[in-house]
């Protein structure tokens, strides 16, 4: 399935904006990637499949 900036952006609980800066490899928080796995129903192992950290 796929879903919107902004819908992802609303399922994980954070801002577009933060969504726009992980697109341009701009670092994040650990618990901004791991609300990002959660609402794309990945678990937090599954990770390296979508931040390159």
């Amino acid at each position: 399935m796929l879903m919107s900036k902004a819908e992802l952006a609303r399922q994980a609980n954070i801002s577009p904006i933060t969504i726009s800066r992980i697109e341009n490899n701009m670092p994040c928080r650990m618990d901004t990637q791991r609300k990002i796995l959660l609402a794309l129903g990945l678990k937090p192992a599954d990770k390296n499949k979508i931040f390159k950290d």
